[in-house]
């Protein structure tokens, strides 16, 4: 946790998704949210809350957002920023959602988390309490760090391949092998997939939040609004399909409490 609390104590969340592949992933992970929300306002959980960029954009749409954020920092920004809406805020870790009852939310959101869970046993437990809290029939969206996107970028884009295979940071197949000092963990759909089966969850979907956009931000970065919102469609049509979804940065997987 302390190497979590410092790195986002420097790290610009509030910004990350305003930068144009950051949109990406918001735009289509909110175009997803927004399909599987019931038609009336309902009550929704932001678990890794971070800054607020998804609490906030809900709470607009008339519903009841409450948002946990383990990081003090996410959390200070998030309940400093003025707006016309309220978002219920509190401190607390995916692993342990005890203040909340079981079944209160109808759509459970469980975006951060995962990044930062380093074993299968964890990433279980951050699911199960997420099912224990969202109502029968309800929706549980739950995002990850994708594998192959860490090794093209990280190990081969940034030359440090040979490093990670001397420090068995890798695989003989290529799989990330994560400490909590590195941050981040990094999975694979057969992963995710063993994950929900532990959990007894039921998958509906499941999308490539920002398919071949981390890949090419600089490329983002210059394209007029015209170019950029047709990038977004090609983006729509395809962020479904399963021969793109492994090498996402990010996928976003819609469950569903039965």
């Amino acid at each position: 946790m302390k190497e979590i609390e410092a790195y986002y104590n420097k790290f610009k969340e509030n910004k990350r998704l305003t930068s144009p592949h950051g949109q990406v992933e918001f735009l289509t992970s909110m175009k997803y949210i927004c399909e599987y929300l019931p038609k009336e306002k309902c009550k929704i959980l932001d678990i890794g809350a971070g800054t607020g960029r998804y609490s906030f954009a809900l709470a607009e749409e008339g519903h009841d957002v409450t948002a946990l954020e383990l990081v003090e920092h996410n959390l200070e920004v998030l309940r400093s920023q003025k707006t016309k809406v309220k978002v219920k805020a509190y401190q607390g870790t995916a692993l342990d959602l005890s203040r909340f009852q079981d079944a209160s939310f109808d759509v459970t959101l469980l975006f951060g988390p995962m990044y930062h869970l380093f074993t299968f046993e964890d990433k279980v437990t951050a699911l199960l309490e997420a099912k224990r809290v969202t109502k029968v029939g309800g929706v549980i969206l739950v995002a990850y760090c994708m594998n192959e996107y860490s090794v093209l970028t990280y190990a081969f884009k940034e030359n440090n391949i040979l490093s990670c295979l001397k420090d068995n940071r890798l695989t003989k197949d290529f799989h990330c092998v994560s400490e909590p000092k590195d941050l981040y963990d990094y999975v694979r759909l057969e992963d995710i997939a063993a994950i929900n089966q532990a959990a007894g969850v039921k998958r509906e979907k499941i999308i490539a939040a920002d398919g071949p956009a981390n890949y090419i931000r600089p490329i983002l970065k210059e394209m007029t609004p015209e170019v950029f919102e047709q990038f977004m469609q090609y983006h729509f049509a395809t962020c479904e399909r399963a021969d793109l979804m492994g090498a996402s940065a990010h996928t976003l997987d819609i469950l569903r409490k039965e």
